[in-house]
C-alpha cells in the first residue's frame, strides 16, 4: 500500500492536507508535496545528506509540515523545538543533535537569533515576512524545482524528552531502510486502532513540537485525510472548530478535558458535535472521574494509548474496555509488556513496578550511552521508567514516574492518585504533588494548586481540598502542605515539569539554613 502526499498530489491535488485557525490558511496536497519537493532541493544544495539533522522553531505555523515533510522525504533527522524555551535551552538542543539549518519565523525571530547568536555555524531561514535574503526562506525555496529530489528515503523525527526529570535528551531510531511510500508502524497502528482513513478530518491542538501532534498528524497526511490544525488551544474554540470543520477524529491530552468540562454547561452544549466519530487522549495519565465525564458528554468514543517518544511499545484501549477496567490505559497494541521489581523479578497480576517492553522499536538516547544502556536489560527490554501493574486479563495501568514517587517515613507514596483527586475539586484548575524536604520524614507530601482564580486562593479552599481529596483517599495522602501558584509550569503537550517545582522547594530549604 502507498501511503504518502504525493500519492494525493496525484490522485486529488485539490484535497486540504491541512489548514490552519484562526488564520484559516489552507494548503492542497498539491502544494505540499510541491513544497516539500522544493524544500528537500534547498537542503541537498546546502550539502545536507541522508542522516543529517535540521532543527524547526516554529508556533503551530502554517510551514511547518512542508518543512517536516521535506525532511522525511530527504532522509534527514528533523527535530522540533518548543517556542518556550530560552536561546540557551534551544541552544543546547540545536548543538547536541548536529542541527545544520535551523528553521524559524518572525514570531520566534529574537529567539531564534539568540540560538544563532551562540551558534553562528547554523545556518538561519525564517519562513514568513520581510527579511534579508540570506535568511528568505520563501525566497530560497521558490528557486527549486517542484519535482522529486533523486535520491529520496525516508527520514525520522528525532525529538527531544521534555526534560521532567533531567535534561532534555534525543529520542533518536535508525532510519528506515523501506521506500518512502511504505506504510510505518505507526500510521498501521493508526488504520487498526483509531480507524484512520482518506475521508477523515482530524482536529489537532496541540503544539507540534511535540512527538504525538506531529507524528500522529502526518499519519494522517500519508493516508490522505485533512489535518485541522489549532495555532493554540482554546477549550470553547476547539468546541466550535468540531461544529463548523465536521471535524471526526481528534486527539487531545487530560488537561484539555480537564479545561473543557470547566466550561459552563450552557457553553458545552451549544455546540453541535454530531460529526465526531472517534477521539483519542494520551501523554499523561487521565484522572477516572474526568475520563467518565467526558465519556458521559461525548459518548463511547474516546480511545486511549500509551506510548513515549521512544515509541518502544504502545497500548491501547478502547471506550468501552476502558468502562469495564476504569483507569487503565489497555493492552499491549505494539510490543509486550513486562511488570518487574526493583530486582529485576517479573511481577505477577496487580503487583506495581518498571513497566518494560519487549519487542517494540529499538531506539537510543542521541550522545548518551549511559542513558541507553539504562533503558535497557538483559533481556534488551526496554522501559521508560514508568511504574505500572498489570490486571489479570493483561490491561495495563499506570502508576507513576518512579522519579516522581514520594518517600516519607520510609512509605512510598505515589503523587497521581493524589493529583486526580485534587484536580476534580471545581476550583481547581491545574495541581502538582511533590515531595519537599522535611527533617522529621524525609520528604513530605505538597500539593502546588493553581485555583481557577486566584482570589480564591486563601485557608478556606485549602482547607475545603483537604475535604475533596478525604472523600476518595485516606489521611496518609493528604498533604501536609497546599501551596497556591497562578501556573503551573506545564509543557503545552500536557507534560507537568515537577522537576522545577521540586527543584524550588529543596533549594530554598537549602538556603534557608
Amino acid at each position: 500500500m502507498n501511503v504518502h502526499p504525493s500519492v494525493f498530489a496525484k490522485t486529488k491535488p485539490d484535497h486540504l492536507a491541512y489548514k490552519v485557525f484562526p488564520s484559516g490558511e489552507e494548503v492542497t496536497y498539491r502544494q505540499l508535496n510541491e513544497r516539500s519537493n522544493q524544500v528537500a532541493h534547498l537542503m541537498r544544495n546546502l550539502g545536507l545528506k541522508r542522516g543529517d539533522v535540521i532543527s524547526i522553531l516554529l508556533e503551530n505555523h502554517p510551514k511547518y509540515y512542508e518543512v517536516s515533510w521535506a525532511a522525511d522525504r530527504s532522509g534527514l533527522y528533523y527535530t522540533g523545538l518548543s517556542t518556550r524555551f530560552s536561546a540557551k535551552e534551544a541552544a543546547y538542543i540545536v548543538k547536541d543533535s548536529g542541527t545544520q539549518i535551523l528553521f524559524t519565523s518572525q514570531a520566534m525571530l529574537e529567539l531564534a537569533k539568540g540560538v544563532i547568536a551562540l551558534l553562528p555555524d547554523v545556518k538561519l531561514f525564517v519562513v514568513d515576512g520581510e527579511v534579508p535574503d540570506d535568511i528568505d526562506y520563501i525566497k530560497a525555496r521558490d528557486k527549486e524545482p517542484i519535482e522529486p529530489i533523486a535520491d529520496e528515503s525516508q527520514g525520522a523525527p528525532m525529538l527531544y524528552s521534555s526534560g521532567t526529570t533531567g535534561q532534555p535528551k534525543g529520542v533518536k531510531f535508525d532510519l528506515p531502510e523501506q521506500s518512502v511510500f511504505d506504510l510505518d508502524s505507526l500510521t498501521g497502528i493508526a488504520k487498526k486502532w483509531f480507524n484512520f482513513n482518506e475521508d477523515m478530518i482530524y482536529l489537532s491542538p496541540a503544539p507540534m513540537y511535540h512527538s504525538a501532534p506531529l507524528r500522529w498528524s502526518m499519519s494522517v497526511q500519508k493516508i490522505g485525510g485533512t489535518v485541522v490544525v489549532m495555532e493554540k488551544f482554546d477549550p470553547e474554540y476547539a468546541l466550535q472548530l468540531i461544529q463548523v470543520e465536521k471535524i471526526t477524529h481528534s486527539q487531545w491530552v487530560p488537561t484539555h478535558f480537564v479545561r473543557m468540562l470547566k466550561l459552563p454547561v450552557a457553553v458545552r452544549e451549544q455546540y453541535d458535535l454530531s460529526t465526531h466519530e472517534l477521539t483519542f487522549h494520551a501523554a499523561a495519565p487521565c484522572p477516572v472521574l474526568v475520563k467518565e465525564q467526558m465519556i458521559e458528554w461525548w459518548g463511547p468514543m474516546i480511545h486511549e494509548f500509551y506510548a513515549g517518544t521512544e515509541f518502544n511499545g504502545l497500548t491501547a484501549i478502547t471506550p468501552e474496555e476502558w468502562l469495564e477496567h476504569k483507569g487503565s490505559v489497555g493492552k499491549a497494541a505494539f510490543g509486550t509488556i513486562h511488570i518487574m521489581s526493583d530486582s529485576h523479578e517479573e511481577l505477577p497480576p496487580h503487583k506495581a513496578g518498571l513497566i518494560y517492553f519487549e519487542g517494540g522499536n529499538e531506539f537510543s538516547y542521541h550522545n548518551d550511552p549511559e542513558k541507553t544502556k539504562s533503558a535497557y536489560d538483559e533481556n534488551g527490554w526496554s522501559t521508560l521508567g514508568d511504574i505500572g501493574r498489570v490486571d489479570e486479563d493483561g490491561y495495563l495501568y499506570l502508576t507513576d514516574r518512579k522519579s516522581f514517587m514520594i518517600i516519607t517515613g520510609g512509605v512510598n507514596i505515589y503523587p497521581q492518585e493524589i493529583e486526580d483527586a485534587i484536580i476534580t475539586h471545581p476550583q481547581v484548575e491545574d495541581v502538582a504533588v511533590i515531595g519537599g524536604p522535611d527533617e522529621d520524614l524525609g520528604e513530605k507530601v505538597i500539593a502546588v494548586v493553581q485555583p481557577l482564580t486566584m482570589d480564591d486562593a486563601d485557608d478556606e479552599l485549602a482547607e475545603s481540598i483537604r475535604q475533596h481529596i478525604l472523600a476518595t483517599l485516606g489521611k496518609n495522602k493528604l498533604p501536609r502542605q497546599i501551596d497556591f501558584n497562578p501556573e503551573l509550569p506545564r509543557h503545552a503537550t500536557g507534560k507537568l515539569y515537577k522537576r522545577l517545582l521540586r527543584d524550588q522547594y529543596w533549594e530554598n530549604a537549602k538556603s534557608a539554613k
